[in-house]
């Protein structure tokens, strides 16, 4: 529903990549919500005084977040828009993230009361009361939520966005939580057993953890998280396609909210090349990177010796030798350093997170690797920490 209103509300909604239209999509989706969620809050509060329910007066005050939630997803999109400035160089595109976790925290708070007044409802239990018209008004309830779900859903992955997943996650939620009232209304009436506030605790139960995973969405973002590995693909092959560009490596990617990128990579080029030369190549990349992915790139060289013979037995040798240490273990950037202390082999060693070995104990194995291979070299090793493969 917010792609196809789209067409109709936000110029150039295709491009969702441009920052403005990507706020519109947000904003769209909020005024939804609010609007979408106010018909249900009447509905239900109906429903409820007909019944006496207390699970499908829970629903309505779930609904009820829900309306508070959409608005913080208004202002979210609406601040995160805001421009670059002296105290925000990067911008305020975070402020998505903080809104979606405050929808998240305005589900949890939902749920805990949720929880606590089924509580009390299942060792108080009240009379309910079911009809045509509560049946009527509960089904509609859940095939507005079932497009509500859809409609953030696929808005979610049209502009790549956690809030819009959150929401989607609560509208679906909701649905599940609303068919268990119905049914718990429905058994209610028409037994002996009173179920209403069984009901409304599995429906506490949903909204919290609804919330919790929701939460989990944009708190990891907000941490600093790394990028997919598709995205470094992309970018390996997007600096890959240049001439004269041999390898890439370090690239880091710091998000500052969607659309808000800032990455520094190493790119390695032949030592020979004319420095002129390679200035304005990576001066192009940086612009390709810029214009390709609405980032700030800063590009790194490390100019690589291929033609020695020396460099290339060392690069062998190593390749080898980390193969017997651990297949894991990766290198770039290696190449022979001479200054007054003699001669020495430099270069990175990628070490994955969390492993098995520490750093220490794996520079001495290689120091020692070196000592019989090659003595009249001394080892300076750079440990980068990578993702497992």
């Amino acid at each position: 529903m917010i792609c196809f209103l789209a067409k109709f509300f936000i110029k150039d909604y295709k491009r969702v990549e441009d920052p403005v239209v990507r706020q519109r999509y947000g904003i769209l989706s909020g005024v939804l919500g609010i609007a979408l969620n106010i018909i249900l809050v009447i509905i239900k509060i109906m429903a409820g005084l007909l019944s006496g329910s207390l699970a499908i007066f829970s629903d309505a005050l779930n609904n009820l977040s829900d309306v508070a939630s959409s608005l913080v997803t208004v202002i979210g999109f609406k601040l995160s828009g805001a421009e670059a400035d002296e105290e925000h160089p990067f911008g305020h595109g975070r402020l998505e993230y903080v809104a979606g976790l405050i929808v998240s925290l305005f589900i949890i708070i939902m749920g805990v009361e949720l929880l606590q007044s089924s509580a009390k409802r299942i060792f108080s239990p009240e009379e309910v009361l079911f009809n045509g018209t509560i049946g009527v008004i509960l089904v509609i309830s859940i095939v507005i939520k079932l497009t509500m779900f859809g409609a953030n859903l696929q808005a979610s992955k049209a502009i790549d966005s956690p809030t819009l997943k959150s929401t989607a996650i609560d509208s679906l939620s909701d649905v599940l939580s609303t068919s268990i009232v119905l049914v718990s209304v429905f058994v209610s009436h028409f037994t002996s057993f009173n179920v209403d506030g069984i009901g409304g605790l599995i429906v506490g139960l949903f909204v919290v953890k609804a919330g919790i995973d929701s939460a989990k969405d944009t708190i990891n973002p907000l941490l600093g998280e790394p990028p997919s590995k598709a995205f470094i693909k992309d970018i390996e092959e997007t600096v890959l396609g240049h001439e004269g560009i041999l390898g890439v490596h370090d690239i880091v990617v710091h998000n500052y909210g969607p659309s808000r990128i800032m990455m520094s990579l190493h790119v390695e080029v032949p030592d020979f090349k004319n420095i002129v030369e390679v200035h304005d190549m990576i001066d192009h990349i940086e612009k390709e990177l810029r214009t390709k992915y609405h980032c700030t790139a800063v590009i790194h060289v490390d100019p690589v010796n291929d033609r020695d013979r020396k460099t290339r037995e060392l690069k062998q040798w190593l390749k080898l030798c980390l193969e017997d240490v651990d297949p894991k273990l990766k290198f770039h950037d290696c190449r022979i350093v001479k200054d007054e202390d003699g001669e020495r082999v430099a270069f990175d060693l990628e070490v994955p997170y969390k492993y098995h070995v520490k750093d220490e104990e794996l520079l001495s194995l290689l120091q020692d690797e070196m000592k019989e291979y090659a003595p009249e070299y001394a080892l300076d090793i750079t440990i980068d920490k990578a993702e497992k493969e």
